[in-house]
Order: structure tokens, then C-alpha cells, then sequence
């Protein structure tokens, strides 16, 4: 697989038919005197905040990537002073962040009250992804965003910005910013206008973090840049996926006594282009630090690297291969970007599972994840170190953690798991794609996920859950002899369908 640079990469259309925040916190509180008659104190502002600028999105499952590069995004304040928030170009694709956060940039910000937002885009591609007739579809473009874009900022009160740390999490409204609904259609003639709209929510930073809703973030797959010489931490750049661009966050990161290490002993193992799968905290002066380091494939000889769903899989015959988003999914190739193009064959290869949840074992049905019970939707990190061949061979599949977004029609327990039987919209690719020409039927019903969680799952939905109930679950999905079934780490309040 050769790379080739591609500082951006536009809008294309491709048709396939072969048929084989939280609640913010408030520094200015008023308080009223023992007497009752007392005027209340008037917060004052000294010096800076460093503020944590958190990407994320909330989506339903129209929608399987959605590529934004920010120009600019600024804060006014109510005296008319302006601060900027990123300290140039900045791009993430943000359907991988659907219901968690992701950091896109730290910044110093003067203390005070800021009243408004504003941001400019420079792209926006949102992509869709189905069959019909048997015909594999895929929209990259969907009408698209190229060129520069004021986009919508909703604040839903003035943020105060005071203390050593805080964080702002920048939520794309996906239904709002591309109203789109039913598949991709077959000519590939989808047409939406993309209004960018976002909502920018402030966060306190907890001294032990514990969600995404008080610093901490899960499942960031990047790809190291360079290591401490004391071993303290390295630099690691985001896994680029569809359209990104070039200007992908990236973190520095430190390490501690309490880190764990999987895949490698320390930092003293990892090297520059070795792709990484971690949890961060933010600390108390802004600073990210890694409570988990995963390596899943350490060489990184003539390696490349893709993140995303398959869209069509092929277990049988004389070959064992499978089709991730084709042309859709970037790969990281020694620093460069290129794109997965072909069939893959997945004989020989080595099927894991991220480690971003510890409970697999206390999970009341066999988690295995394997290239015999893979299905299209998953979200797969996949590796492979062949030059470029017709089929060129995957050296590793990962299950990486997904986020779905359903109706609640049961509600049970099993052991010390509570279970919550989710239907799926038809859109959702487990549904759309589960029965293609060629392939082997794997699910017996595909638009139901039934979602476990226990004591360590983290509730952040606004109302309790209950049947009929509309909600996102974010964590593993496996195949469980036909069944779809999620070991869940956090629930979100649910998109409309």
C-alpha cells in the first residue's frame, strides 16, 4: 500500500454494484448574608484559564463519517474582547464522537464572562453508506461544504471562564448541520445543504475525572509522533479518517506510576509511527495525561492503518477477504496519508479486542471477536504491512468501541448486568448492510442490539431509562451467534430518528 500526501481530500462519489454538557458552572454565584439583607458578592476575574477545547457530536445513525476543518473559532466576551480558541486550522471527523469528546485544542484564556461564539469552516463532508439491489452505495460527498463558512455557535447561557482549568466541549449538531434522512440513493444524487451549527457547553474539570462530562475521554486511536527521552510521555497524532485534512489534533501526553500498558511495557517500547489505542484525563493545569496505552500491532515497518466500519465482507471461497469503507477510510502510511483501496484478505489474521473495557470476562455471553463472526458495522481497526497487491493481507483487526442510537423496547437483567433490547432505525448499517450477494448471513436480527450495563457504565442522560425510550449507547459490539449484543461503558440521551 503506498502512500501519497494529500493535504485534503475533497468530496468524491463513489457506487459500488459488484455483487460479491452538561450543566455549566458558574463562578459568579450569588450569595446572600447571615442577615438577610446583605448585597451579594461580585465574583472578580485574575489572570488566565487554561481551557481544554473537546470535540463532539450529537448524531443518530444516518450518517456513518463527518469530516469538519475549522478555520477559526473564537470567544467575545461581554466587553467586547475576543479570544481566539485554536491556534490555527483545525480538523477531526466527528461521527467517532458521537456522545464523547476528544481533545481538539488547549488554550490560555483571560478570566471573565463570554457572552458569544463564532467559528468559520473551511470544509464539511458528511458521508452515507447503504445498498440497494444488491449494489453497494456510498455517498462521500453529500452536497459537501468547500470553501469558507460562518458557522452557528448555540450558548445556552454566558460561559464564565475562571479557575486553573476547564473544558469546552464543542458539539456538532449533526441533524441540525446536515438534515439528511433515508439511505443513500442509488445514482448517488443526495443533496443536502450543510449549515453548520454547533453548541459550545463549559465543563468543570473533576480532580479524579471520571466521564466524559468532568475530563475524561476514551478510545482515542492515534499514532505516535515522538517519545520523552525520560520516559515521562511522547506526542501522538490523531488517526485520520475521510476528508480530515491535515490538521488533525495532536496531544502531548504524560505518564505516571498508574498508567497501564498493553501490548508494551512502557514508553521505553513505544516508537514513532506505532499506532496506539488510550484513555487521557485532563489534569488541573490542562495537561493530558494517559491512564491507558494500548498497542495492538508494535511493527511498524511499511505499516498502514485504517479506523472505521467494513461494508462488505466475504468469509468464504478461496479467499478470506473484507471491504472496509473503500477510498472513505484514510490510512497513516510512515507519516502520510493514502487510501484503502481493494479487497483485503483477513486469512491469517489476528483478531483482538480493545481493552478500553476491563469487564469482558464477567459478561454474561462469550465476548469473541473473529474474523468468522465479523459483521459490516463494526468498528474495526485494521492493519496490514503488505506492499500493494490485488489482495493485500490484514495483519490485525481490533474492535474498537462504537456509539448506536435506539429505541428501548426491553428492559431485563442478566447476573449484575442491567440489559436494554435496543431496535435499530433501518438506515443503521447493521441493518442495511447485514445481507449482501455473496456474503454469508451471520445476524438473525440485525436492527436489535441488546446493550449490557453495570456499576462501572456511566449515565449521562438527562431523563432514566425506560421502554420506549430514545437513547445512545456507547461500547463493544459483538456477535453473539446471530445476535448483536454491546458491553456498554456510557448512555447518552438519544437522537431523533
Amino acid at each position: 500500500m503506498r502512500a501519497h500526501p494529500r493535504p485534503f481530500a475533497y468530496p468524491r462519489s463513489r457506487f459500488f454494484g459488484f455483487a460479491p454538557l452538561l450543566v455549566l458552572s458558574l463562578a459568579v454565584l450569588l450569595t446572600a448574608g447571615c442577615g438577610g439583607g446583605s448585597a451579594p458578592t461580585k465574583a472578580t476575574f485574575s489572570g488566565n484559564t487554561a481551557v481544554v477545547v473537546l470535540a463532539s457530536s450529537t448524531a443518530n445513525d444516518q450518517l456513518f463519517q463527518f469530516s469538519v476543518t475549522l478555520q477559526s473559532l473564537t470567544l467575545t466576551s461581554q466587553s467586547g474582547q475576543t479570544v481566539p480558541l485554536l491556534a490555527g486550522p483545525a480538523s477531526d471527523e466527528f461521527i467517532h464522537l458521537n456522545g464523547h469528546v476528544e481533545p481538539l485544542a488547549t488554550v490560555s484564556v483571560p478570566q471573565g464572562i463570554y457572552t458569544s461564539a463564532e467559528a468559520t469552516l473551511s470544509a464539511a463532508y458528511p458521508a452515507c453508506a447503504g445498498q440497494s439491489a444488491g449494489s453497494l452505495l456510498m455517498n462521500e460527498a453529500l452536497g459537501g461544504l468547500n470553501g469558507r463558512t460562518a458557522a452557528s455557535i448555540e450558548l445556552e447561557q454566558p460561559i464564565t471562564v475562571t479557575g486553573t482549568v476547564m473544558g469546552l466541549v464543542l458539539d456538532l449538531q449533526v441533524s441540525e448541520t446536515a438534515p439528511f434522512n433515508g439511505g443513500c440513493s442509488s445514482s448517488l444524487t443526495n443533496a443536502i445543504t450543510v449549515t453548520p451549527t454547533f453548541s459550545l457547553t463549559p465543563i468543570s474539570i473533576a480532580p479524579q475525572p471520571t466521564d466524559s462530562g468532568n475530563g475524561k475521554v476514551l478510545g482515542v486511536e492515534g499514532l505516535i509522533n515522538s517519545v520523552s527521552a525520560d520516559g515521562s510521555g511522547f506526542t501522538a497524532g490523531a488517526l485520520y479518517s475521510m476528508n480530515e485534512g491535515s490538521n488533525g489534533p495532536t496531544w502531548q501526553v504524560t505518564v505516571s506510576s498508574g498508567t497501564v500498558f498493553q501490548g508494551v511495557g512502557s514508553t521505553a517500547a513505544l516508537t514513532a509511527g506505532m499506532p496506539i489505542d488510550m484513555d487521557m484525563v485532563i489534569e488541573a493545569n490542562g495537561s493530558l495525561l494517559a491512564t491507558r496505552v494500548a498497542v495492538y500491532d508494535t511493527d511498524t515497518t511499511n505499516l498502514s492503518l485504517a479506523f472505521g466500519p467494513p461494508m462488505a465482507i466475504y468469509p468464504s471461497g478461496a479467499y478470506q477477504a473484507v471491504y472496509p469503507v473503500m477510498d472513505a477510510l484514510q490510512v497513516e502510511q510512515q507519516g502520510l496519508l493514502s487510501s484503502l483501496i481493494g479487497l483485503y484478505s483477513i486469512n491469517g489474521a489476528t483478531s483482538q479486542i480493545s481493552s478500553v473495557l476491563a469487564n469482558l470476562s464477567s459478561l454474561p455471553f462469550p465476548a469473541t471477536f473473529t474474523v468468522a463472526n465479523m459483521v459490516d458495522g463494526q468498528n474495526i481497526l485494521f492493519s496490514t504491512h503488505a506492499p500493494s497487491e490485488v489482495f493485500q493481507p490484514l495483519t490485525t483487526l481490533t474492535l474498537l468501541p462504537q456509539t448506536i442510537d435506539g429505541t428501548i423496547s426491553a428492559i431485563s437483567s442478566e447476573g449484575s448486568f442491567t440489559t436494554y433490547t435496543v431496535t435499530l432505525a433501518l438506515y443503521d448499517l447493521f441493518p442495511n448492510l447485514a445481507v449482501q450477494p455473496g456474503q454469508t448471513t451471520l445476524l438473525t436480527n440485525p436492527n436489535t442490539v441488546v446493550v449490557y450495563a453495570d456499576n462501572n457504565t456511566q449515565m449521562l442522560s438527562s431523563s432514566s431509562i425506560s421502554v420506549g425510550g430514545l437513547f445512545r449507547f456507547y461500547g463493544l459490539v459483538f456477535n453473539d451467534n446471530g445476535t448483536l449484543r454491546m458491553d456498554c461503558a456510557q448512555v447518552n440521551d438519544g437522537v431523533a430518528e
